[in-house]
């Protein structure tokens, strides 16, 4: 394939990324920020598959309002004329290779949820370890851009393995060492207990609804806890709480 020096220099920072030492989450926002860049994409979201609750979950998303995101973990991705099909091919996927772009503008899940955020033309990837679909990435245009091509399908593609390894790297690395959470470490932070539990939450990926329902609080009292715990780290993206934690956790141990 012929890379102009743009494509490249992209794609090679996309592979140090790959390489890096970084979570779960952290893995696939930084992979979904350089593919919007490299397929001149605007959308990007990402999810793991849970086959004992048989749903997606752990979300991460680029572009697309927390809201809609929580009317899809909540009702569309169980009415998805798409995703299922999507999941079981283990390769790079435009969306109008499994259903005709004409149909798809005439579902419920387009109307009502793709066109909500301007998505008009996608391409997926799903993301395999020993037959279990550890995550995936779900690239979208709006339409005033094309669809995606066959070469545009052959970069995901070519970048998909290194996507599947740093996941399992990550993984692995969650396995063999304690998970750190803000709530064991309040007495080291200026966060409150309930800002800590709502940290440890946003780490691990839950969104404004899931948190909700958990702690039996409102979004506007969400939202209130949220914006205190950026204002006391000095963060301003959910993605870079587990960096500040794990620097926390470092620096009071050494």
């Amino acid at each position: 394939m012929n890379l102009t020096d743009r494509e490249s220099s992209l794609i090679f920072s996309m592979m140090r990324d790959l390489s890096g030492d970084f979570d779960h989450f952290e893995v696939r926002q930084r992979v979904g920020q350089s593919l919007l860049e490299l397929l001149n994409a605007d959308y990007f979201a990402s999810y793991v598959w849970d086959s004992d609750a048989n749903r997606f979950v752990a979300g991460v998303q680029i572009n697309m309002s927390d809201d809609n995101l929580a009317r899809y973990d909540d009702y569309f991705q169980f009415r998805d004329p798409i995703t299922p099909t999507l999941q079981r091919r283990r390769k790079a996927t435009p969306v109008s290779q499994v259903m005709n772009h004409d149909r798809l503008t005439k579902t419920e899940f387009y109307n009502d949820f793709l066109k909500q955020d301007g998505l008009c033309y996608g391409i997926n990837y799903f993301a395999y370890d020993r037959g279990s679909n550890i995550g995936d990435v779900r690239v979208w245009r709006g339409d005033r851009k094309d669809d995606f091509s066959d070469r545009d399908t052959e970069i995901v593609d070519a970048i998909g393995p290194s996507f599947v390894n740093a996941l399992i790297r990550a993984q692995n690395h969650a396995s063999n060492f304690p998970v750190l959470r803000f709530a064991s470490l309040c007495d080291r932070t200026s966060l409150t207990a309930r800002e800590s539990e709502i940290a440890d939450l946003l780490v691990v990926g839950a969104s404004d609804d899931e948190i909700c329902a958990k702690l039996l609080i409102s979004k506007s009292t969400l939202r209130s806890h949220i914006t205190a715990i950026f204002k006391k780290t000095g963060l301003s993206r959910r993605t870079q709480l587990a960096q500040f934690l794990a620097d926390t956790a470092n620096f009071s141990s050494g």
